[in-house]
């Protein structure tokens, strides 16, 4: 533990950051995965509902910097090419 008081809040706002990244992180996670697990069953209009739900869940993790704003599009990009290989 630091003696610093300005190390000390930094510990803190570290903490509180890591926390809501990890949870923003989890968040894309989950809704990835069930758009993959939706594909891979070949529910077409779920799929579809679901690479909504993951494409906002990606743009609000990227907003709040989780994510860079071109990694957010290259995540979005690939759930997209996988549903319209669905398609196809």
């Amino acid at each position: 533990m630091p003696n610093i008081k300005s190390s000390i809040r930094s510990v803190k706002s570290d903490a509180e950051r890591r926390a809501r990244n990890f949870s923003a992180k989890s968040a894309v996670k989950t809704a990835s995965r069930k758009l993959v697990e939706a594909i891979e069953a070949g529910n077409a209009d779920e799929a579809k509902a679901l690479l909504i739900t993951a494409s906002k869940t990606i743009d609000q993790a990227a907003a709040n910097n989780v994510f860079h704003k071109n990694a957010a599009a290259r995540r979005k990009s690939r759930l997209a090419r996988k549903l319209n290989a669905l398609a196809n």
